[in-house]
């Protein structure tokens, strides 16, 4: 049986190809990052995913999830549902990826025991214009984690998912940017119950970032354009209200001028007469 031989120079080609494999492994090295210690709010997480040293997703709110979990009676025979509240924790632990058109971000904690999967992507809409949403979320939470399941009955890990979503459509090139609440709604693998999760404080950029950590111009929620219009719409009712006292009160003074320069006739025309 023959033995199988390489020249210097298939071995040379074969070091050049390993060498570009791993090179192109090093060029498209992915990793998340915490910068949450930057916000001086306490309930609010920075999180990035950068690529090549370049930020390529960037994510900046504060998160709120409201689920619940089944414990059994004090009779020892019914379950009761429970409501389980927490935050998203600063000290998560953050991974991602980004693509041209789609990109998501992991954030994890408490050893894993709980998940939060943003999943972004970028599609065309009427005359061509083109905009970026997030298309799905997903929630991992384990109920044997007693800091939030107290007595949780069969204790495990479950798995939410939403359904058909398109949330926080924004141009493309843009940052989504919303103080208000935003809420999704998940459904779990434990018997179908209802998650709910709300994100509020939001700057969210996962495309098209064009400085490192920083994001793009914003564009404000619905929500906040509206709330801004009712809290400056008094003061533009005002303003107009003063500017046409002002033409009234302009108009009135040139009207006292004009009848105080007109010559003022005698009533009683007789006396002219007897001249």
């Amino acid at each position: 049986m023959g033995r199988l031989g390489f020249s210097t120079t298939d071995s040379a080609r074969l070091l050049l190809t390993a060498g570009v494999l791993a090179l192109s492994v090093v060029l498209a090295e992915q990793e998340g990052e915490n910068l949450s210690g930057l916000s001086d709010n306490p309930d609010k997480g920075i999180f990035a995913v950068r690529e090549n040293g370049t930020t390529c997703l960037l994510v900046e709110f504060a998160v709120k999830f409201l689920v619940p979990y089944d414990v059994l009676a004090l009779n020892g025979i019914d379950l009761i549902t429970e409501q389980a509240s927490f935050n998203l924790p600063r000290g998560a632990e953050i991974e991602g990826k980004c693509d041209s058109t789609e990109s998501e971000i992991h954030i994890s904690w408490k050893n894993n025991a709980y998940t939060l999967r943003i999943y972004f992507s970028k599609e065309f809409r009427d005359k061509g214009t083109e905009v970026w949403k997030i298309s799905r979320v997903q929630f991992v939470y384990d109920t044997s984690e007693t800091s939030h399941f107290i007595n949780a009955y069969n204790p495990g890990k479950h798995t939410a998912n939403t359904h058909r979503l398109s949330a926080l459509v924004t141009p493309a090139g843009h940052a989504y940017v919303c103080a208000a609440q935003q809420t999704l709604r998940l459904i779990s693998s434990d018997h179908q119950k209802g998650i709910t999760l709300s994100m509020y404080d939001i700057q969210i950029q996962p495309f098209d970032i064009a400085s490192d950590f920083i994001f793009s111009e914003p564009y404000k929620c619905i929500t906040d354009q509206r709330e801004r219009l009712e809290e400056i719409l008094p003061l533009i009712l005002g303003l107009i209200l003063g500017l046409v006292i002002v033409i009234m009160l302009t108009i009135y003074h040139f009207h006292l001028k004009l009848t105080a320069t007109q010559p003022q006739l005698p009533r009683d025309r007789s006396m002219y007469k007897n001249m």
